[in-house]
């Protein structure tokens, strides 16, 4: 008979910006680590698939490894594709997997979404698997995680592979580098070989590094940061046709998102939210966003109304005059449509993303992401440019 192997993985994250890596110890006085010989803990769990899936589900299967998996975290980012290629190599050798999703999408900050297109909630773990590919069952402890406690799980990515007898026999990092053209230790393949062959396993634990997990207990820093951004102050500029042209050139240094719209436009006020909140998430890094009001000049006090209400400390422009067509040829052209109107420029002025009427906010974000600096996190940029 076939040897069936279960591998659930769970990837633990946190955000590279206004976070740093965590690098777990051995125990947590909150969430102690799971010791070695320790039985899996239960779970029960639903899926992208709109499943519930239970540990017992996987009972024929002779060995399980648990990991921790969340969307918003870039070293977890960039350890999809090794697991992917995992699932792709154990297949055939009977390995079953499962990812687990831990963190409360309320205990994540904004600042901490510098490096994702979504944050990790339920929805926005099928957007996730969908884009990605995934091939392996996603699940979601946000809502409890009392399954991510019970493993003790600190960061991302951080294994737990149980036996046939379903005792802890190895716990720790799936390899030895975050780059994967570093990677000189297959940690988690060593582990699995070595139990697929009856064979103990000769490292039983190793160091994990990744992003730390966003329990409960975060959500109030959470509240506090948006507190804060309710705070800050907002401001409109008047703009000229050379004020335009000059933004279109894009001379900033910085990748803009640049979106046009009016008061008197619902989608236009509708999108205001998902564009507000893009700043938020990166605005630590190489970017900008600026909000262009088609209104006439003697409108201000309605577009102040509009800009306040939706709290956007962004960069606030407005046209400065009433030729509302040479303002918006000064910009574009070839922009002979109304509003809203949404274009991502690189520094420069090259276009990386366009769209006349409602965005898609997803493939904005994903253009700039693959186009923000590089130095701060080496490979990043290049995740999402796939």
């Amino acid at each position: 008979m076939t040897l069936r192997v279960l591998l659930v993985l769970a990837f633990a994250c946190g955000a590279v910006s206004g976070q740093e890596p965590a690098l777990t110890p051995r125990t947590s006085t909150a969430h102690p680590i799971l010791p070695p010989g320790a039985p899996a803990p239960d779970f029960a769990l639903p899926g992208i698939d709109g499943q519930i899936h239970k540990l017992n589900d996987y009972k024929d299967s002779p060995l399980l490894m648990v990991m921790f998996l969340c969307n918003h975290c870039p070293t977890s980012q960039l350890y999809e594709g090794r697991v992917k290629k995992l699932v792709e190599d154990y297949r055939d050798k009977g390995v079953a997997f499962v990812a687990i999703q831990p963190n409360d999408p309320n205990a994540v900050q904004l600042s901490e979404l510098g490096y994702t297109d979504v944050s990790d909630s339920l929805e926005e773990m099928k957007i996730r698997a969908e884009y990605r590919h995934f091939n392996f069952p996603y699940l979601y402890d946000g809502e409890t995680q009392s399954v991510t406690q019970a493993h003790g799980a600190q960061a991302t990515p951080h294994v737990f592979l149980f036996d046939r007898e379903r005792k802890l026999r190895y716990e720790g990092r799936i390899d030895n580098a975050q780059r994967e053209s570093l990677v000189k230790i297959q940690d988690a393949r060593a582990a699995l070989d070595a139990l697929l062959a009856g064979q103990p396993v000769a490292v039983a634990h190793t160091p994990a590094f990744g992003c730390s997990t966003k329990w409960k207990s975060k959500i109030d820093s959470h509240l506090q940061e948006l507190k804060k951004i309710e705070a800050e102050p907002v401001n409109v500029e008047m703009v000229t046709a050379d004020d335009l042209k000059k933004l279109r050139m894009n001379p900033t240094g910085k990748v803009l998102l640049i979106n046009f719209w009016a008061t008197w436009c619902g989608p236009c006020i509708n999108e205001f939210p998902a564009l507000e909140n893009t700043f938020r998430m990166f605005r630590r890094r190489d970017f900008d966003l600026v909000m262009v009001s088609t209104n006439y000049p003697d409108e201000k006090a309605g577009v102040m109304k509009i800009l306040q209400e939706q709290h956007a400390s962004s960069r606030n422009l407005q046209f400065g005059s009433e030729d509302t067509y040479a303002l918006q040829a000064a910009f574009d052209a070839h922009w002979d449509a109304g509003v809203p109107f949404t274009i991502v420029i690189a520094p420069g002025g090259r276009v990386l993303y366009q769209e006349q009427g409602e965005l898609d906010i997803l493939a904005a974000r994903r253009a700039i992401l693959a186009n923000l600096e590089n130095e701060t996190y080496v490979g990043h940029p290049a995740y999402w440019a796939k």
